[in-house]
């Protein structure tokens, strides 16, 4: 859909975000012959995070193999580990062959979206005009807005600043002094790409992470050859690395110990890619591994052992017009300030835009109760909203494309009963809702992510994991096989308001 082009006053179906999710749900609707739907992106193309994160090696740490979709199947990955422009070339090409791109508004955000309790619709305010629509579908992901640090006189710095995710390719690093806030997977990739480049490198750690070797290698013609045209060859590669994957579940669930392996890898990994004791030293975690993300490179350990790169490990007390001072009192003067600190997970910056029953925002609702969702894919209050990628459905293991399709199956089954039924509008019950997430924060307590001994964003203000889910995935999907109707409620129109007339002509 053309930005000029006017919005549609309703639809059955408005989604948020064209992403891996969004773009999985419209190819859903439009197998199904649910032509009546639009997906609001803010941005100007499919891709979600491939398409903001363009920095200097970028690319994915999940295999290849997994990070499609289960309906299409690309045979055209040049490595075990796709580049990002590989990912973003592979998701707008599904989206152009799947038919379904006349029916997305780029370049429109959405501002407003309230449910009318006696309409039973969601009324809906873009940067472009309004709508309804009787179901509304988050796709908007949990890393899609970039989190900027905390720190005093961040904006007084008089260089060039700009966050991992809003990559500046029009500014030339070349010869210049560059400071590197953060050791996360965007830092770890950035890194060892600008190095070379760069006059001088200061990389702010706050935290050491682990990371692993990146078994990487180039896919050879043959395998290229049979990926494309021997049935069955991709497929076969795909169920071996997903249960491959699996395997790695219990670590982090329930026996954090069965990790010693990783964690002596991990170190090996360190002692080949360092020379300086102290060095090693220093990026040495102190928690156990996989309690903050397990982080992959083979670049990433000698790019921090260069003369020309010094790892700062005192804290950043502030950042002046020219540098950024240590919490030691020293201030290294930079010409750019590269931001790696990450997005904003545990407080979905679209909830604050949402407002179901009682004029409750969903912010102030995730404020009060802890952000949480109903099999991470409905919130009680809050009647015909969905979430694809929700509270607790991400991995610290394997890829989350597989459970985007397990919650666009959810959706999809929702809507057939919606229609079946003849109901207008569903909510969880909210008993039912409170067992589910007392149950998954149950099972929170013997994971790694709680007893590891680390703080990390898969945490909220009150410690709570409210970003990964803490079982196997394909427990996740059978969950999601199919609507379970039972655990939800009818939600009735609210009564129109009774004027003196009418109390007059009813007496």
């Amino acid at each position: 859909m053309d930005t000029d082009q006017t919005l549609p006053t309703h639809v059955r179906t408005l989604v948020v975000g064209a992403g891996f999710g969004g773009l999985a749900v419209a190819i859903k609707l439009h197998e199904q012959g649910r032509s009546d739907f639009l997906v609001l992106e803010r941005g100007s193309d499919v891709g979600g995070t491939w398409r903001d994160n363009t920095y200097p090696g970028a690319a994915c740490d999940v295999p290849s193999q997994l990070y499609s979709y289960s309906f299409a199947l690309n045979p055209d990955w040049s490595r075990s580990f796709s580049p990002q422009p590989e990912i973003q070339a592979y998701i707008r090409k599904v989206a152009t062959e799947s038919g379904v791109l006349d029916r997305f508004a780029f370049h429109t955000s959405l501002t407003d979206a309230t449910w009318d309790e006696q309409a039973q619709v969601w009324r809906v305010t873009t940067d472009r005009g309004e709508l309804t629509a009787d179901v509304l579908v988050s796709a908007a992901g949990a890393l899609s807005d970039p989190k900027d640090p905390d720190i005093e006189g961040f904006d007084s710095f008089e260089g060039e600043v700009f966050h991992s995710a809003r990559w500046n390719h029009d500014y030339d690093l070349t010869g210049k002094r560059v400071a590197v806030i953060g050791t996360g997977a965007s830092s770890i990739q950035i890194v060892p790409a600008i190095a070379e480049q760069v006059a001088h490198l200061d990389v702010y750690q706050r935290t050491a992470p682990w990371v692993l070797p990146r078994h990487d290698r180039d896919y050879t013609a043959l395998e290229r050859l049979a990926f494309k045209h021997v049935p069955g060859v991709q497929r076969a590669y795909r169920t071996a690395i997903y249960w491959g994957r699996e395997m790695y579940v219990p670590a982090f669930t329930k026996w954090p110990k069965l990790a010693t392996p990783a964690k002596l890898m991990a170190l090996k990994n360190i002692e080949k890619g360092i020379s300086d004791p102290e060095l090693r030293r220093k990026v040495t975690p102190d928690y156990e591994i996989g309690c903050k993300r397990i982080l992959i490179s083979n670049g990433y350990y000698p790019a921090l052992d260069r003369d020309d790169v010094d790892l700062v490990t005192e804290g950043i007390a502030r950042v002046t017009p020219t540098g950024i001072v240590d919490r030691e009192g020293v201030e290294r003067e930079v010409d750019a300030i590269i931001v790696a600190t990450g997005f904003h997970t545990t407080d979905l910056p679209i909830a604050s835009h949402v407002t179901g029953l009682g004029g409750v925002t969903l912010a102030d609702h995730f404020a009060e109760h802890g952000m949480q969702a109903y099999k991470g894919s409905t919130v009680n209050g809050f009647p015909n909203l969905f979430f694809v990628v929700g509270p607790n459905t991400g991995l610290g293991h394997s890829s989350m494309v597989f459970m985007i399709e397990s919650q666009v199956a959810y959706v999809l089954d929702a809507l057939k009963h919606l229609e079946q039924e003849g109901v207008t509008a569903l909510q969880p019950r909210a008993e039912v809702q409170a067992d589910y997430v007392q149950d998954l924060q149950d099972r929170m307590t013997t994971t790694v992510w709680s007893a590891g001994g680390c703080a990390s964003w898969y945490l909220d203000s009150h410690g709570r994991n409210v970003t990964l889910w803490p079982r196997a995935t394909f427990t996740f999907r059978r969950l999601l096989s199919s609507f379970d109707r039972d655990s939800y409620e009818v939600v009735s129109p609210a009564p129109l308001p009774t004027t003196p007339q009418a109390e007059e002509v009813f007496a």
